[in-house]
């Protein structure tokens, strides 16, 4: 024999509007119109042929059987708020996988990992790198770090800040005779190409250089590879300016001038939809979007332009 429930939402507009006494403290508590307060509990009346409320004196009251009837289900909703809370807070702790492009992971998020386990010494964080953010979360990752326009379908995706490219370079390649004076001068240089030749192709279109052949100088794979080239003064790269600033602040490499690439893509942290607000997860993002959100207070312009 099948048990006889009432519509659950009308039940939980019910438990809001008799513990407030008020379809207009309910309607702001549940995000919805004292209209729609009114047609729920009127369904539920319907439902149930008894009637819950009624008025006197502008006031709204609770009838007999109403009255019975929230105190017999107001214990359920607190039972189900506090088990969601301990479910949330089971996953609040344990191990968390983050996915990351190698660069990212190395240059930026490795040396600021101390920081968060400070916070949330309960929460393990394992790095795992990923060569493509093509928004496909496999089973294993529970968050990760995408570079790109941030429309991945089916998953929640936070942006993190836009990225800039700049000319980076050895400060030892400025002390060399061959001039480095201003962007004509790279003609006489070589220039490092990160993953392909596109990049410093647009700087040199936005900066107005047609004296560059950009058809020419290595390519690397990954972006610290390209740093550590420019680094050891092989050329001059077209760093990413999240990438380069600790090279950049440690004196290993510098801005030649100032002229940058603002990238159409940005960095954004993504999860599934369905585990986004999981305690583990959650405490992460809201640390890596604080610490973005800080760091870009303190540098209200890219590198290049200091």
């Amino acid at each position: 024999m099948s048990r006889r429930l009432p519509p659950l939402n009308a039940l939980k507009v019910f438990e809001a509007a008799a513990r407030h006494l008020s379809f207009t403290k309910a309607a702001e508590e549940l995000f919805v119109t004292q209209a729609a307060v009114s047609h729920q509990i009127k369904l539920l009346e319907e439902n149930l042929s008894i009637k819950l409320f009624r008025r006197k004196n502008r006031s709204l009251l609770l009838t007999e059987e109403g009255q019975s009837y929230f105190l017999d289900i107001k214990d359920i909703f607190i039972n189900i708020t506090d088990a969601t809370e301990k479910l949330l807070s089971k996953n609040a702790s344990g191990a968390l996988t983050v996915a990351s492009a190698p660069s990212f992971a190395i240059q930026w998020l490795v040396p600021r990992l101390a920081q968060f386990s400070e916070l949330h010494p309960e929460i393990d964080v394992r790095i795992k790198a990923i060569d493509l953010d093509d928004g496909m979360l496999t089973d294993d990752v529970d968050v990760a770090i995408y570079y790109g326009r941030g429309n991945w379908p089916s998953i929640r995706s936070d942006k993190l800040r836009s990225e800039y490219l700049i000319p980076v370079c050895a400060p030892s390649l400025l002390s060399k005779d061959i001039p480095l004076n201003s962007p004509k001068d790279l003609s006489k240089h070589t220039l490092l190409h990160d993953m392909s030749r596109k990049d410093w192709r647009q700087w040199c279109r936005q900066v107005g250089v047609t004296e560059i052949n950009v058809n020419h100088g290595p390519i690397f794979s990954l972006s610290t590879l390209v740093l550590q080239a420019a680094i050891y003064g092989q050329g001059v790269a077209l760093g990413y300016s999240v990438l380069a600033r600790p090279e950049i602040e440690a004196g290993r490499l510098v801005c030649p001038f100032e002229e940058f690439l603002l990238s159409k893509d940005a960095y954004y942290i993504v999860s599934e939809d369905s585990s986004s607000e999981l305690g583990k997860i959650k405490a992460f993002r809201e640390w890596m979007l604080s610490l973005f959100k800080r760091e870009e207070s303190m540098s209200q312009m890219p590198i290049g332009m200091k």
